[in-house]
């Protein structure tokens, strides 16, 4: 019988009130059953048998959820091989595009302005390469992850994105390129998005539009982690960061019924900080940041 894990646990636990107080989206539903159920043997499995001592071994099958700690760990080493397949081999930059905490919650009331969060960090990076020779068209190649949560598990998108340091001409030449702009990123970033946002939502975004740019004279924040990455270091460093689950089991350091204590290091400064929260407020802090189905949160460009 496989012990089940403290996440499991605590979602056993407040089901009902998840279901009633929460009333949660479908794509939440599905992968907490997914979940709750994962390794349970009542739900079947494999029997493995060894052809000389004849030994048997019986395997629950798991959930294959991505919000599942023990699955989405899985799931993240293949993607990492699926994708270290279509990385060029040259240095790659990280950087990270952020949003305004005023911008956040229409994410979060629409999740289909998420698309706008790539598509403005696509056309960003696109153009600022095309600027360094017009007539030569030099395309890099990226690829662009959506997190949307900090480590205290609030709500918070932004976008990490790979970008090759160079690009392909139409004559097929590769040219470097060491130098990025990132004064112009952050002001095309902020532009371009509130150009995509405005064009979902329509004219009742001007008045917050005007606000952001009165707000964020430098545009939105975009950070280059300084690590020039060759494909191998950036293989590991995808899998390891980019596709974990919201919270890892070993965060979860206290759950008494009533309430759930973890722990993170906060991004600011790294000091290390312990968080206790009454159950359901950890559950909805988790659940936010189930995608919807089949929403692509690894998207490959140029």
């Amino acid at each position: 019988e496989l012990m089940s894990n403290i996440l499991q646990q605590i979602f056993k636990d407040h089901y009902e009130e998840m279901i009633y107080i929460s009333h949660p989206r479908p794509a939440i539903v599905e992968n907490v059953d997914k979940m709750i159920a994962c390794g349970d043997a009542s739900f079947g499995g494999a029997m493995y048998g060894c052809t000389s001592c004849g030994e048997m071994k019986f395997v629950p099958f798991r959930c294959h959820s991505r919000f599942c700690p023990t699955c989405g760990n899985m799931d993240s080493v293949d993607r990492t091989t699926a994708m270290s397949f279509k990385l060029i081999n040259c240095t790659h930059r990280h950087c990270v595009f952020t949003i305004p905490e005023e911008l956040r919650l229409f994410f979060l009331a629409d999740r289909s302005l998420l698309n706008c969060l790539f598509s403005a960090v696509r056309s960003v990076v696109l153009r600022m390469f095309h600027k360094i020779n017009k007539s030569m068209n030099f395309t890099p190649g990226l690829i662009c992850v959506l997190h949307t949560f900090g480590r205290s598990l609030q709500w918070n998108p932004h976008v990490h994105c790979l970008i090759t340091e160079g690009g392909v001409s139409d004559n097929g030449f590769w040219r470097k390129v060491t130098h990025f702009n990132y004064r112009c990123l952050r002001d095309s970033f902020c532009t371009a998005l509130l150009n995509e946002m405005e064009r979902k939502i329509g004219k009742s975004f001007k008045a917050t539009k005007a606000m952001i740019y009165r707000d964020h004279k430098n545009g939105f924040y975009v950070y280059a982690k300084p690590n020039q990455c060759n494909p191998k270091q950036i293989a590991d460093y995808i899998g390891r960061y980019l596709g974990r689950p919201v919270i890892a089991t070993k965060r979860i350091d206290k759950y008494d019924g009533e309430n759930v204590t973890f722990h993170y290091n906060r991004h600011e400064d790294d000091v290390y900080v312990e968080e206790t929260i009454p159950t359901m407020e950890f559950i909805e802090r988790l659940i936010q940041h189930i995608p919807e189905k089949n929403f692509k949160m690894i998207r490959y460009y140029g």
